[in-house]
């Protein structure tokens, strides 16, 4: 009776925890990129079979999808805090490019923006997934610059959007903190003139 439960026991598939399987998944895409990590690579390191894996998350697209839900409050710069009423639209956004620096080089083994780097990925559905959360965060810039620059809007929300998608690039290619910061505050420089000088003038 015993060795007949413990046989049993053996062939169970192990039980894990999807949240903590979910924030798993996100390091090992932050630190090697969505395309160069396989759902054997996720499996191994979860511990669990392919089943079990496709069980939870239908694909590894799916499981993406998942992670950026996670990212988008772990790991997301907080827009909303930054973003906030009251204060000049130059200095808000200088605030937000320097948060970007730091965050996309607070982890040397996982540099970048997670989001931004899964724009440029292979799978169109993953791609897809991230395209949908950076269009979110541009939003959220033209609004807050539409509010008082109405004119401006579209020029300065590609700005910083291009400034972001650079500062993640180069964080993957090895720039430090103190490069990436100097890339920030110049671009800053350049926001605060833009906004003072009509378009054209």
């Amino acid at each position: 009776m015993t060795s007949t439960n413990k046989s049993r026991a053996r062939g169970r598939p192990r039980r894990f925890d999807a949240q903590q399987a979910v924030a798993t998944a996100q390091a090992l895409f932050h630190e090697h990129g969505y395309d160069a990590v396989s759902v054997a690579d996720v499996t191994t390191t979860l511990g669990i079979n392919p089943p079990s894996f496709y069980a939870a998350f239908d694909s590894k697209a799916g499981l993406f999808a998942r992670v950026l839900d996670r990212w988008s409050v772990t790991g997301a710069i907080p827009f909303a805090a930054i973003l906030r009423d009251g204060r000049p639209v130059a200095e808000a956004l200088a605030e937000l490019l320097e948060e970007a620096a730091r965050r996309y080089s607070a982890d040397p083994g996982a540099t970048g923006c997670l989001v931004i780097e899964g724009t440029r990925s292979n799978d169109p559905q993953a791609r897809d997934a991230a395209l949908a959360c950076n269009r979110a965060a541009e939003e959220a810039i033209r609004a807050y610059v539409a509010a008082r620059h109405p004119q401006d809007a579209e020029r300065i929300t590609d700005f910083v959007s291009t400034m972001m998608s650079g500062l993640s690039a180069k964080a993957r290619t090895g720039h430090h903190l103190d490069q990436l910061l100097e890339t920030a505050r110049i671009a800053s420089s350049a926001l605060s003139l833009a906004l003072a000088v009509p378009p054209g003038g």
